[in-house]
């Protein structure tokens, strides 16, 4: 019994020796095989380098939207009543201060009647009172209660003239009405809404822009505005905003503002295409955003010198455009720059340039 199972552990302590030295070729072949992927004939690193130069840079770009009302806004109901009157219908234009329907007020105005009469009594009230205290017939608390009584009666007759007023609906700002909720004769409370009103003698119209070219941009810009609806009609617009923080796309929304009063009127929610134009740029030297150790942000890239070895440089970048990056000083128009194979390197490694 104890020999069997002596014999099942030595085997078992074979399969694992055997594993362990499989797994051991196993690794060796393939460093073998990494190593002669990554070097040339000779024994050097392979690479790939181009030739550093200028080049102009296209800082043109378009981005779509969508047209937003310059203001919207759902007019509610503030006080109870019963409609009794509508002025306007969907789709009229208003004015500010333009009465769009009136509520019955009748409870209203004898609120404003009670309000009236209280503050009187209290007036007349006051007045006996100060008579008294100089005589010694009130005291001085009986004299301010009476003083705050005036002031509180007062506030009524404000508060239910303001109630008063307020039967009369009157547009906030000039639009357009976009939608009506109420009927002549219907019972409304207050929050009950009344009207939709939108306002689109002025639009927005709402993109974004990647990292590199918001950098670009600045309030007050003047921006080219295309829309489909209107493919012969060049419309203008200025930046009135641009975001401080990108969103969840990592892009920075910006607001576009344009006059909407020609004869062919944009509405809101139609899609538009902002098309940023700049200046002629001069040629500036890029390399490709690979070509660095690491990261962009590493500041380093690899030169080759000699045609066969492998040099750090540390290089001050400048905007990053796309997939190129600006380089502003640590290179000459001529070197030759390594763009791939820098996993492989250290300062001063022997390469080869595989083309």
């Amino acid at each position: 019994m104890k020999r069997n199972t002596i014999i099942s552990i030595i085997g078992v302590l074979a399969a694992f020796v055997l594993i362990g030295w499989v797994l051991q070729n196993n690794k060796k072949k393939n460093a073998a095989k990494t190593a002669v992927v990554a070097e040339g004939s000779s024994g050097a690193v392979a690479v790939r380098t181009i030739k550093v130069g200028k080049k102009e840079v296209e800082l043109d770009f378009s981005s779509n939207g969508t047209f937003e009302a310059n203001q919207q806004l759902v007019l509610s109901a503030e006080n109870s009543g019963r409609v009794t009157r509508i002025a306007v219908d969907e789709g009229d234009h208003v004015s500010k201060g333009q009465v769009l329907a009136r509520i019955d007020n009748e409870l209203l105005n004898v609120d404003t009647e009670t309000a009236d009469a209280n503050y009187e009594n209290a007036v007349r009230d006051l007045s006996r009172y100060e008579s008294s205290f100089k005589t010694g017939g009130v005291t001085r608390q009986q004299l301010d209660n009476a003083r705050l009584k005036v002031r509180t009666t007062q506030a009524s007759v404000q508060s239910s003239k303001r109630k008063s007023r307020d039967a009369n609906i009157k547009a906030p700002f000039s639009g357009v009405i976009n939608k009506r909720s109420i009927e002549q004769g219907s019972y409304v409370s207050p929050g009950t809404a009344l009207f939709e009103i939108v306002d689109v003698s002025k639009l927005k119209l709402n993109v974004t822009a990647n990292e590199s070219q918001v950098v670009n941009l600045k309030n007050g810009d003047m921006v080219s505005i295309k829309s489909t609806i209107f493919p012969d009609k060049d419309f203008k617009g200025k930046i009135s905003f641009i975001a401080s923080k990108a969103d969840n796309s990592l892009n920075f929304p910006v607001q576009i503002e344009l006059i909407n009063n020609g004869t062919n009127q944009l509405r809101a929610g139609m899609y538009g295409t902002a098309v940023f134009s700049f200046p002629q740029q001069a040629a500036i030297i890029t390399v490709p955003r690979g070509a660095f150790v690491g990261s962009v942000n590493s500041n380093k890239v690899f030169m080759l010198e000699n045609n066969n070895k492998a040099v750090e440089r540390k290089v001050v970048t400048g905007r990053i455009i796309g997939e190129s990056v600006e380089i502003l000083e640590g290179l000459k128009v001529g070197e030759t720059i390594i763009v791939s194979g820098q996993i492989n390197l250290v300062n001063g490694s022997l390469v080869e340039n595989i083309k």
